[in-house]
C-alpha cells in the first residue's frame, strides 16, 4: 500500500500543478499534463493506495476554478471500482 501526499501549496500554476502531480505520483513520462491525462493515470493507480491532499485552500488561491476541476478528477476516480482512497485536508 502506498500513501501519497500532495501539497496544494506547491501547485502555483496549472503547469506547476501537473508537473508536481506527475513527479509526486510517479506518473509515466508520457503523462499529458491535462485533466484527461490525470484521469487516465489515476485510473491505473490501483486499489489499496491512499492519496492525501493538503492545503486545498492555497491551491484554490493559486489555481482558481481549475483547482476544483483537478479535485473533481481525483474525487471521480477515487469513486471508481477498486479505486484509491482520497483524503482531503483543507
Amino acid at each position: 500500500m502506498k500513501i501519497m501526499i500532495l501539497d496544494g501549496k506547491k501547485m502555483t500554476s496549472v503547469w506547476d500543478a501537473h508537473e508536481y502531480i506527475e513527479k509526486t505520483m510517479g506518473f509515466p513520462d508520457y503523462y499529458g499534463k491535462n485533466l484527461d491525462a490525470l484521469a487516465d493515470c489515476l485510473g491505473e493507480y490501483g486499489a489499496n493506495n491512499t492519496i492525501i491532499l493538503i492545503n486545498l485552500q492555497e491551491m484554490r488561491e493559486y489555481l482558481g476554478e481549475y483547482a476544483d476541476k483537478i479535485m473533481g478528477v481525483f474525487k471521480e476516480m477515487s469513486e471508481e471500482e477498486a479505486a484509491f482512497n482520497l483524503i482531503i485536508h483543507e
